[in-house]
This record gives C-alpha cells, sequence and structure tokens, in this order.
C-alpha cells in the first residue's frame, strides 16, 4: 500500500511536469506566433510606409511635370496671346495709316480742284523802294491760280533776284489770299563809277546803277573791279572795310550834325580819309578812322568859327600827342 501511494506520487509529480513543460510550450508557441504577427505587421507597415513614400515621390514628380507642363502652356499661350496683341495692332496702325492717307488724299484733291480755294487778293506788306506789282511780277503768282498749286521756295527765289531784297516770306491765307512780308535794302551810299552812280547799302550790296546820286553821301576811291559793279554784287573785301570805317565816320559826324552835310568821302588810303562839305566849302583831312570823336569836336568847332570861308581842315594828326586841329584857307578861290 505504501508502495503504491508513493508511485502514485510519483506519477502525479511527472503529470505535473509534463503539464508544465506542455503549458510552457504553448505559451512559447503562443510567443512565436505573437513575434511573427508583430514581425509581419512590421513589414507590412515597412511595406506600407515604402508605398508611400514611392507614392509621394511618384506624386510630387507627377506635380511638377504636371505644374511645368501648364508653366510651358502658359507661357505658349501668353506668347500666342501677345503676337496676336501685336498682330491687330499692326492691323490698326496700317488700317488707321491707310484712313489718314485717304483723307489727306481726298483734302488735297478737294484742295487742287475748288475754286474755293482760288488765289482772289495778293498783299505785298513792308515795301517802300521796290513796287508791289514788281513784287507780284517777279512772284509769278496769278490771280484765280490755286493757291495750293505754287512753290513758296521757288516764289522767295525769284523775288530776291531783286537786289533791294534782302528777306521774304510768303504766307497763304486761307481760303484765298496770299501775303508777301518783304524786307529791303536801304540805299545809303552812292558809289563814283564811270560818271554814274552804284547805290549801295550799308553791308556794300549793289543795288542799282543810275546817273542820279539821289543826294546820298558819294563814296569815291574803291578798288572792286569796274566789271564786277553789278546789281546783287557785293564790294570787294578792301572795299568793305572800307566801308566800316565810313559808317563810324558818317555815325561820329552826326553827333555834331555834321553827317547831313558830307557830300563826298575819299576812300583811296585808309590812312587818309578825306571828306567834303560842300554846303560849308570844306574839305577834311581826317587821317584814320581812330579818334574821331575828338578829330569831329574840332572840325565842328572850326566850321563854325570859319564860317563862308573856302579850305581845308587837317585833323589828320594824333591828337593825344599835341597835334592840334587846324584850318587852312584856300587862295585860290
Amino acid at each position: 500500500m505504501a508502495r503504491k501511494a508513493k508511485h502514485s506520487e510519483v506519477n502525479l509529480y511527472y503529470a505535473n511536469r509534463q503539464a508544465r513543460e506542455n503549458n510552457y510550450q504553448k505559451e512559447e508557441r503562443k510567443k512565436a506566433k505573437e513575434r511573427e504577427k508583430r514581425i509581419k505587421q512590421n513589414n507590412k507597415m515597412k511595406q506600407q510606409d515604402d508605398f508611400d513614400i514611392e507614392t509621394e515621390t511618384v506624386i510630387k514628380m507627377t506635380n511638377q511635370n504636371k505644374i511645368k507642363k501648364d508653366k510651358e502652356k502658359r507661357e505658349k499661350l501668353e506668347k500666342q496671346e501677345k503676337k496676336r496683341r501685336i498682330r491687330n495692332k499692326k492691323i490698326m496702325i496700317v488700317v488707321k495709316i491707310f484712313l489718314m492717307i485717304a483723307i489727306i488724299a481726298g483734302g488735297i484733291t478737294f484742295a487742287l480742284v475748288s475754286p474755293i480755294f482760288n488765289i482772289k487778293e495778293i498783299k505785298v506788306l513792308n515795301n517802300s523802294t521796290i513796287s508791289t506789282d514788281t513784287i507780284i511780277s517777279l512772284s509769278k503768282l496769278k490771280i484765280d491760280e490755286n493757291i495750293f498749286k505754287f512753290l513758296k521756295m521757288e516764289s522767295i527765289k525769284e523775288i530776291k533776284t531783286n537786289p533791294y531784297i534782302q528777306d521774304v516770306e510768303i504766307h497763304r491765307k486761307l481760303p484765298n489770299t496770299i501775303e508777301i512780308n518783304v524786307e529791303e535794302r536801304k540805299h545809303k551810299y552812292s558809289v563814283d563809277f564811270l560818271g554814274q552812280y552804284a547805290y549801295i547799302n550799308n553791308q556794300g550790296y549793289i543795288l542799282e546803277i543810275s546817273e542820279d546820286s539821289k543826294q546820298k553821301t558819294i563814296i569815291q576811291g574803291i578798288t572792286t573791279k569796274e566789271e564786277e559793279i553789278t546789281p546783287g554784287n557785293r564790294l570787294n573785301n578792301d572795299d568793305l572795310e572800307k566801308l566800316e570805317d565810313v559808317i563810324k565816320i558818317m555815325h561820329a559826324a552826326k553827333e555834331y550834325k555834321l553827317d547831313l552835310k558830307i557830300t563826298n568821302i575819299d576812300i583811296s588810303n585808309k590812312n587818309e580819309y578825306n571828306i567834303y562839305l560842300e554846303e560849308e566849302k570844306k574839305k577834311v583831312h581826317l587821317g584814320d578812322s581812330n579818334n574821331l570823336g575828338n578829330k569831329f569836336l574840332y572840325v565842328n568847332a572850326i566850321i563854325e568859327q570859319e564860317a563862308g570861308k573856302v579850305g581845308d581842315i587837317f585833323a589828320n594828326g594824333d591828337i593825344n600827342n599835341r597835334f592840334k586841329v587846324y584850318f587852312r584857307e584856300s587862295l585860290n578861290v
């Protein structure tokens, strides 16, 4: 009995041990399954993450391509729109030009054929020496001629062929009036020339050849060649320099009211200018053109002092160096 009881205890021990081993193995298998499950889940999650990353990359690349394509498409559309606007603008410009040309052509045609624009009056302004009829004749303008059919420059050129005309302006006063505004050269001196007189102005332009001096101061002793003394020409350079001295002499004489009394000026020698005062019956030896103010001061005093006497006044010395202007009466009267 005791042996059986002991044997039963041993069997119970082994049975419990076996049960514990079975439970342990069961737990291990359970844990292994759980580890395997977790590994699978981790792998699955990793695969999902990799997929997500790849998907995101693909999507990103797709979006970039789409953005690039959209940008290219937008740029292409913008270029097309810009070309369209430029083309439309050019078309509008061409249309406007054609319209403008058509309007201008129509206006010109109307202006050239309409009797409204035929010249009815030609006015000449600021002329005193040259007659109005002469200037109109030179211009070649005619009454009832179309106001637009003549060339201003041609008419101006023709009018200026007259030596007295220095400058010309022509204005169309619509619908049918022409104004010719002239600036004339003024006859200031008469140049003694082969028994005749060449009228000149202050610039030495030869205006006219006449047998009458017109009571202008006569200049004698010029060096300009005879064949060059023609209306429209100018005195040579040597005579032009002396003419400047003549103008100075006349200006200095004017202060003492002697300019109107000077009948002749001899410019043969620029260092020995001589003037003649026919009314005072005196010849003045001026010398050069220096110190003219003081010279005429003494000349005027002598004229008043020696009134009525025929003779010569000598002012051709250096007044600043104690030269005294003096009068010498002519004994051969």
